[in-house]
C-alpha cells in the first residue's frame, strides 16, 4: 500500500485538498481506474457523469457520497465500502 501513502502525502500539500492517480492512460478509454485521495474537508462539487458509470471504493478513512438517488457513508465502521452510481446521474463527495 505504498502507493495509498504516496497519494495522501501529495494531496495534503495540495490546495485542492484533492487529487486522481490515474491508472487508465486517455480520457478516451472506455474505463477510468483512478485512485482518489481526499483530505478531511474537502468536498467534491456536486456533477454527473454523462457516458459513465462511476464505482466509488473506500480504502481507508470516510466520505460521504450524496445522489439523487441516495445518500450513503462509506467507511470501515458503517460496513458500506463501496456504491455505484449510474451514468446521469447528479452526486457529490464530502469527506
Amino acid at each position: 500500500m505504498a502507493l495509498l501513502g504516496v497519494v495522501s502525502a501529495l494531496v495534503k500539500v495540495s490546495a485542492r485538498m484533492r487529487m486522481n492517480y490515474n491508472f487508465h492512460e486517455s480520457l478516451e478509454d472506455k474505463c477510468h481506474r483512478m485512485l482518489n485521495a481526499v483530505e478531511p474537508g474537502t468536498q467534491v462539487p456536486i456533477h454527473r457523469h454523462v457516458a459513465k458509470d462511476e464505482c466509488l471504493v473506500v480504502l481507508r478513512g470516510k466520505v460521504r457520497v450524496t445522489a439523487v438517488i441516495g445518500d450513503v457513508v462509506l467507511s470501515r465502521e458503517s460496513g458500506n465500502y463501496g456504491v455505484d452510481i449510474p451514468k446521469n446521474v447528479w452526486h457529490n463527495d464530502l469527506s
